[in-house]
């Protein structure tokens, strides 16, 4: 029996990598208790446990005495020279050893249950030991359940979520799938420890360029800062501390191979790497890439920046739906806003346009107040708003943020609109001289004809072939129409040609 239980605790050693020396303690202790409840908690024993031979042993201690009061304690000298076979003299101690079968079913199922207790409880102090030291690391692990929001992934027999707010929303994942994410966080509950891991988190974004990049995981190479919205468009300030490496042709590659790898990974999302800069107006100039800038006016106090650009670099400077500013504040911790070269012609939206979003109450109060269009608001002093009944520095931070936000898109949508207005102007010149062609073309073949004539036109749009001077011309396909009379009576036709003087 003895050695069963002790390959028990050996396979909880192999499978569950629990301590030998800790799992052996606790053996000990479960069967003290055993003791103590059987023979007092003032009684001496000792419990002997080699995992290695596969022995539990326990010896109990009692003192020889001419009168027995506590037997627990004491024993008379006849049944110890029963027991033991020695004669033992008053006042020596007498030790029996004591077989587990001696206990009793019910104080072998309580130490049973103990034992469980104690191990679960290790086996929970492992994990949480395990994930806390591994916070900010890359896991490898397989998906074996997927809910609606969160799903659970199998690693070293361990379960670790991943929430969906910590996932990069456009990928799609399958149950068996191999994983890679970061652990973000571990929570100690009343069961197993929380691991949660993520794949959306800048940090996750940084391990992989650790990984994947030698300078960065040797030191040589520091990544500064990380500005990212997960699945979309990141932007990774590095720096170099060896002045003969560039920081940012290490980052990407030969040939991009070493950043490809990560946008892969990361379900193509755009990498932007930049050299960092600790002057504001060098970093900012950088961060806004590929934008040029007219000017910067650094607010060091409030940390705001107010860039100039020229009208046909707003685009750019703003980016998809506010993305390339929006990143550029977070990296470089500056609320840049955006002044376009001409500001009299900036573009504006009225307040009504943003009643829906603020509420018919609120609307109002904003129109008596004297506000009447987004760039008023954005522009108006915080003691001013905080005049206007029930707006709080919170509400409106919340409000400028979603105007500044509308703004930035309506002036993107209205440049792409005023390029595609250029384009269609430059467009109808060409069309109408083609026409003008056209026209000219089929007065000549008509004076030149003796037939009525009815012309098709064929245009094929001006080609250069390495001379830029070089088109090809229009060509004119004639139809003649050959009156019933100068048909011969084979019923062959006749068609006169005349050749131009």
């Amino acid at each position: 029996m003895n050695s069963e239980i002790v390959e028990s605790f050996a396979q909880m050693v192999r499978e569950k990598g629990i301590d030998k020396d800790l799992l052996t303690g606790i053996v000990e202790d479960v069967f003290s208790m055993m003791v103590r409840k059987k023979y007092g908690q003032e009684s001496k024993f000792d419990v002997v446990v080699n995992m290695d031979k596969g022995d539990i042993e326990i010896f109990l201690e009692r003192q020889v005495v001419e009168v027995v009061e506590d037997p627990n304690l004491q024993i008379d000298p006849a049944t110890a020279r029963e027991l033991s076979g020695e004669d033992l003299e008053v006042g020596e101690e007498f030790v029996e050893v004591i077989p587990l079968v001696s206990f009793g079913r019910r104080l072998v199922v309580s130490a049973k249950q103990n034992l469980n207790q104690r191990i679960k409880e290790i086996e929970r102090e492992i994990v949480y030991n395990e994930y806390s030291n591994a916070i900010g690391d890359i896991i490898v692990g397989e998906i074996y359940q997927i809910r609606r929001n969160e799903i659970l992934i199998n690693h070293n027999r361990n379960e670790l979520l991943l929430p969906k707010s910590e996932q990069i929303f456009r990928e799609r994942y399958k149950k068996g799938d191999t994983v890679r994410a970061v652990v973000k966080e571990v929570r100690k509950n009343s069961g197993t420890p929380l691991v949660i891991v993520s794949r959306a988190d800048s940090q996750f974004l940084s391990k992989l360029f650790e990984l994947e990049i030698p300078e960065i995981y040797d030191g040589i190479i520091e990544i500064k800062k990380i500005a990212r919205e997960p699945g979309e468009r990141a932007k990774v300030a590095v720096e170099s501390h060896d002045d003969r490496i560039d920081a940012v042709g290490a980052c990407v590659g030969m040939k991009g191979v070493r950043i490809h790898t990560i946008v892969r990974e990361l379900n193509n999302e755009n990498i932007d790497v930049i050299n960092f800069s600790e002057e504001p107006l060098v970093f900012i100039q950088r961060a806004l890439a590929p934008a040029k800038l007219k000017s910067i006016e650094i607010d060091q106090e409030g940390r705001t920046a107010n860039v100039l650009v020229a009208a046909d670099q707003v685009s750019l400077a703003i980016g998809r739906n506010g993305q390339n500013i929006r990143l550029a504040s977070k990296l470089t911790g500056f609320e840049i806003n955006l002044v376009k070269e001409g500001g009299e012609d900036e573009y504006d939206i009225e307040l009504v346009d943003f009643k829906e979003d603020l509420g018919e109450e609120l609307y109002l109060k904003l129109i008596d107040a004297g506000f009447e269009t987004a760039k008023e608001v954005l522009e108006s002093p915080m003691s001013k708003l905080l005049g206007v009944q029930g707006l709080t520095e919170e509400k409106i931070n919340e409000m400028r943020a979603m105007m500044k936000r509308d703004l930035e898109e309506a002036e993107v949508d209205e440049e792409e609109g005023d390029e595609e207005e250029s384009q269609a102007e430059k467009t109808e010149p060409v069309a109408e001289e083609a026409e003008s062609n056209e026209e000219e073309a089929v007065k000549d073949a008509a004076e030149n004809s003796d037939v009525p004539v009815s012309q098709e036109v064929t245009a094929e749009a001006t080609e250069t072939s390495g001379d830029p001077d070089t088109q090809v011309p229009l060509e004119v396909e004639e139809k003649t129409e050959v009156d019933d009379n100068k048909q011969d009576a084979a019923g062959d036709t006749a068609v006169p040609e005349k050749s131009g003087d």
